[in-house]
């Protein structure tokens, strides 16, 4: 159902007199105007890159509907709507689908340490409660929730669960989940660092956050895999790796805010409790990057 490369946007902020943090709507349509225009194939609205778990539920609500709106369906729009809240998730799916969105990003429920049992039934409620396609989201080592292979084969039999967000890097796992599944269940890196492996298994592409800034590299490594380019998928992804490493450096998405700050294109802020990259961290942040050196994007500050 979908496909190629899915950008986990950043959330532009901007700060009042008063010290808070708003959406800074202008600089988040100049930024979805340059995926589109960078030729993503899908746009990741309000995820773990975009400070989800910071936004308030009406801020939550209007990033998805503005950002529907303003896409317009020139590319499909998956919306983050999971929490740790199963009533929560659902209102914010709900939301999700009252605007339009194509599909909805659920997160496995943190900090709550559920058990299998518990993830069965949490995304089980979402999915009878709100009829859109939902596509999983596994990233244990920020959640401490993990879906295991078995669980994903028992709620990739739901109807409207589309596929998996994979981000544990872990081909092995990979590799088990997918024969676990029924056929159709489709699969999608979290990791931008294993995007080559993840595809030659079966994948069908990356919810990226390096695209945020080389969405035309990430894209051409996805579309030399899916084509069978193994020579350009190779040379796209040696290419990448340098970037990927750097926009990790630190919890996500701290490095890759500051990028987009020092091209210009918003602010370097975040909500607490994450902060900003600053002082000599910054400085060897931005030499770093400068050093960088693609094809297909243009990285100058």
């Amino acid at each position: 159902m979908f496909h190629g490369v899915m950008t986990a946007l950043v959330t532009p902020f901007y700060q009042q007199k008063n010290g808070r943090l708003l959406i800074d709507e202008d600089r988040h349509f100049a930024h979805l105007e340059r995926q589109i225009a960078a030729g993503v194939d899908a746009l990741v609205i309000a995820g773990t890159t975009g400070e989800a778990a910071t936004l308030s539920m009406q801020e939550h609500k209007h990033l998805i509907a503005i950002s529907v709106a303003y896409i317009n369906g020139r590319v499909a729009t998956i919306a983050g709507t999971g929490s740790n809240n199963t009533e929560e998730s659902i209102e914010l799916t709900r939301a999700a689908k009252d605007a339009g969105a194509d599909a909805a990003l659920v997160i496995t429920p943190y900090y709550n340490k559920p058990s299998q049992e518990g993830l069965i039934a949490h995304y089980r409620c979402i999915h009878d409660n709100v009829h859109i396609p939902l596509i999983l989201y596994n990233v244990p080592g920020r959640t401490q929730a993990d879906l295991l292979p078995s669980t994903v084969a028992k709620l990739a039999e739901l109807p409207n669960v589309v596929g998996l967000k994979d981000a544990t890097g872990d081909m092995v796992r990979l590799t088990q989940t997918m024969n676990a599944c029924r056929p159709g269940m489709e699969f999608y890196s979290g990791d931008d660092g294993s995007v080559l492996p993840f595809m030659a298994i079966g994948g069908r592409g990356v919810i990226s956050v390096v695209s945020n800034i080389a969405p035309k590299t990430m894209g051409r490594l996805v579309r030399c895999m899916a084509s069978g380019d193994w020579a350009g998928a190779r040379e796209a992804h040696r290419a990448l790796q340098p970037l990927s490493d750097i926009l990790f450096c630190q919890s996500n998405p701290i490095p890759v805010k500051a990028a987009c700050s020092l091209l210009g294109w918003m602010d370097n802020t975040l909500r607490l409790p994450l902060t900003p990259m600053g002082g000599d961290q910054l400085n060897d942040f931005k030499h770093a990057i400068q050093m960088i050196r693609l094809k297909d994007d243009t990285i100058t500050f």
